[in-house]
């Protein structure tokens, strides 16, 4: 993925996430700094072992609220210079990554506080759901809590 022509910033995939990716698209030259969250895939939920987790999206609706939250991380943080957001929808294994958020910014203040109020955000408002299947055999949705 190292070829960013035409890569979106806002971005709904089943292709790995690339980290480095999704920094170069954040970076800009007056940029201080640039702030990654990244979401990956534990072993465990609740003591409870983990398979592998599934994603699935309504992706018109997500990739709108991905726009919404870009749009409000700018007005609220009008010194940020960019917001990347890609996840990954799918099959995931343990330690993949599922969901990148970058935030640029002159300073860093900025940029984390735009990069956790968009992880957040995401994660209450994106018609973006999880599946867990467990070790035993069983699986279970993921009930969304607001942040």
């Amino acid at each position: 993925m190292n070829n960013l022509s035409g890569l979106p910033k806002l971005w709904l995939t089943k292709s790995r996430l690339d980290m480095a990716t999704v920094y170069a698209l954040a970076d800009q030259a007056d940029n201080g700094a640039v702030v990654i969250m990244s979401g990956m895939v534990r072993n465990q939920t609740g003591g409870r072992a983990v398979d592998y987790l599934d994603y699935q999206a309504y992706e018109p609706m997500a990739l709108q609220i991905f726009q919404n939250i870009s749009d409000r991380c700018h007005e609220h943080y009008p010194e940020i210079t960019s917001v990347v957001i890609h996840h990954r929808l799918g099959k995931l294994s343990i330690g993949e990554i599922s969901v990148l958020i970058a935030v640029g910014s002159p300073h860093r203040a900025a940029a984390f506080a735009a990069c956790e109020n968009a992880i957040d955000t995401l994660k209450a408002d994106a018609p973006i759901w999880k599946k867990e299947y467990w070790r035993d055999g069983d699986s279970s949705w993921v009930v969304k809590k607001t942040c």
